[in-house]
C-alpha cells in the first residue's frame, strides 16, 4: 500500500486540543523521516463534514483526542464519506469512550471493574453525594464520556465532600457540556497501564507500566507535563499480576473491537490482590512523553514502526 495522500486530523474543539497538536507534531516529524507526504487539518466539528469532502482520496491519520475525535462521531462521518482512516472504527470508538458502555461489555465478559452509578449533572448536590459517600465510603466523580482524566474529583474524606459541595457550581461549569456523570467506587492501589497493538493477525500487549503521579492521581497535568509523573517500566509487581494485566489488556482490546493501537488502564489493589479494569483508550497519546511510544521503545519497536503499523491498519 502506498501512502502518498495522508491527512492528519488534529486539534479539535475540546479539553484535549493541545495534546492533539503535540501528538500531531510527533506524527509529522516521523512522516517526514519516512518521506511520506502529508497535509494537516485543524478540526472544527461545525464545519468538518463540509471540509473533509475536499479530501476524498486521502487517508486520514486521526491524531485527535477527546470528544469528536475518539468518541465515534468523526469515524461515522469519515465512513459515510467513504474516506479511509486510522485507529478504531465507529462502534469501538463509541463504546470505549463511553465509560458506562465499556464497563457493561467488560462486566459481561467477567472482567473485574469498580462498582459504579450514573447520574445527571443537575443532580450533583449534597444529598446525592452524601448517599454515595455512605454507599462507597470513597468514590470518584468523572464525566461518563471524556478522556485524559478530565473533570475528575476524588472523595475520600468528609472534608473532600464539603470542599466539593462548597464549590459545586464552579465544578459543574468546569464539566462544560458533559451532562452524564459517573460515580465510581474508589479503589486504593497501584495505577497500571498496558498498551496493545494489532498490526498483524495477533494482538500484542507491550508492557505494564506503573504510574506514580506528583498530583493526587494521574490527571491531565500529570499525563502531559514533563516531570509530573514517574513511569516505572516494567511495573514492580509480581510476575503473576504482570502477566494477568497483559492478558486482560489483550482481552479488552479484542472484546471492545479495538483496531491498530489501544491502551488499557488498571488499578491493582495489593491488599485484596485484585486487578480492576478502569478504561480502554482507542486514541492513546503519541506525544514525546506518552506511554504507548515509551512501552514500544521498551519492546524495541521504533516510533517509525508504530506509525507505519497504524497506517497499514486503516478502516
Amino acid at each position: 500500500m502506498t501512502f502518498d495522500k495522508i491527512l492528519i486530523l488534529e486539534g479539535g474543539y475540546n479539553e484535549e486540543h493541545t495534546v492533539s497538536l503535540k501528538s500531531s507534531e510527533e506524527i509529522q516529524k516521523t512522516l517526514k523521516k519516512l518521506k511520506i507526504k502529508f497535509k494537516s487539518l485543524k478540526v472544527n466539528p461545525k464545519n468538518f463534514e463540509k471540509k473533509i469532502s475536499n479530501y476524498k482520496n486521502y487517508i486520514c491519520f486521526n491524531a485527535l483526542h477527546g470528544p469528536f475525535g475518539e468518541d465515534g462521531q468523526i469515524q461515522k462521518i469519515l465512513k459515510k464519506n467513504k474516506i479511509k482512516f486510522t485507529h478504531s472504527n465507529f462502534t469501538s470508538s463509541k463504546n470505549c469512550f463511553d465509560k458506562v458502555l465499556s464497563k457493561k461489555i467488560i462486566i459481561k465478559n467477567k472482567i473485574l471493574t469498580p462498582k459504579y452509578s450514573i447520574i445527571n449533572k443537575k443532580d450533583l448536590n449534597y444529598n446525592t453525594l452524601l448517599k454515595f459517600k455512605k454507599k462507597f465510603k470513597k468514590f470518584i466523580i468523572k464525566p461518563s464520556k471524556s478522556g485524559s482524566s478530565f473533570g475528575i474529583k476524588i472523595i475520600k474524606k468528609d472534608s473532600d465532600l464539603k470542599n466539593l459541595i462548597d464549590s459545586i457550581d464552579v465544578f459543574k461549569k468546569e464539566l462544560l457540556s458533559h451532562n452524564k456523570i459517573l460515580i465510581e467506587e474508589f479503589i486504593t492501589g497501584k495505577e497500571l497501564t498496558v498498551s496493545t497493538i494489532k498490526f498483524y493477525n495477533k494482538i500484542e500487549a507491550l508492557a505494564v507500566t506503573e504510574i506514580k503521579s506528583k498530583n493526587t492521581f494521574f490527571d491531565y497535568k500529570a499525563k502531559y507535563t514533563k516531570g509530573y509523573a514517574k513511569h516505572i517500566l516494567p511495573a514492580l509487581i509480581n510476575k503473576s499480576n504482570y502477566q494477568k494485566c497483559l492478558r486482560i489488556a489483550i482481552k479488552s482490546h479484542k472484546i471492545l473491537g479495538c483496531k491498530s493501537i489501544a491502551r488499557t488502564d488498571f488499578i491493582l489493589n495489593t491488599r485484596r490482590n485484585k486487578i480492576y479494569y478502569l478504561e480502554t483508550n482507542t486514541q492513546p497519546g503519541l506525544t514525546s512523553i506518552s506511554l504507548l511510544p515509551e512501552q514500544a521503545k521498551y519492546k524495541n519497536i521504533s516510533f517509525k514502526n508504530i506509525i507505519k503499523g497504524i497506517l497499514k491498519n486503516i478502516n
